[in-house]
């Protein structure tokens, strides 16, 4: 499957993968905003909603922070639910994890990825593309539980029923 992610093929040693995505964000007409030579918002199309990526570069670290917002929010009666829901989600991923973001209730996909030597554009699509997918995933998930009332372990079982036949 082909990356809706993909940016021009580039190598070159590591001093700020913001650029790169900038440019990527640009290239494909997404709304963005460098917030400073270390940090850039994008907002990303997906199938559910638009997503809201956020980027965070480390010199020091040599490491690319991310994360990738669902456009919906937590209310608080529901914090415990949601919680529950993350944990079990969590369970399943490999790379990165699902976390709240607490002051505005909003659930995102996070990850880190250490970048030492040489920054590879394909990396940078690859690391979208993981957050756009586990974002694309479990989008039901939360909507069964924040709006649906149901319960994180039936919100997982009805939103990962694969289809089977056409309509």
């Amino acid at each position: 499957m082909k990356s809706q992610y993909t940016l021009r093929r580039q190598s070159a040693s590591v001093s700020n993968p913001i650029d790169f995505i900038e440019e990527f964000s640009a290239g494909k007409e997404w709304v963005h905003d460098r917030r400073c030579e270390t940090e850039l918002a994008v907002e990303a199309p997906g199938s559910w909603c638009d997503y809201g990526m956020f980027f965070a570069w480390s010199e020091d670290l040599k490491a690319l922070h991310f994360s990738c917002a669902l456009d919906m929010r937590v209310q608080s009666k529901l914090m415990a639910q949601v919680y529950e829901l993350l944990a079990k989600l969590n369970e399943r991923l490999w790379m990165g994890h699902f976390a709240i973001w607490v002051e505005e209730g909003i659930p995102m996909f996070r990850h880190t990825v250490r970048l030492p030597d040489r920054l590879d554009s394909d990396l940078i699509s690859e690391l979208m593309d993981l957050a756009v997918a586990e974002c694309e995933r479990y989008y039901p998930a939360f909507q069964f539980v924040i709006w649906g009332g149901r319960t994180a372990e039936d919100a997982i079982a009805s939103s990962l029923l694969d289809t089977v036949g056409e309509a």
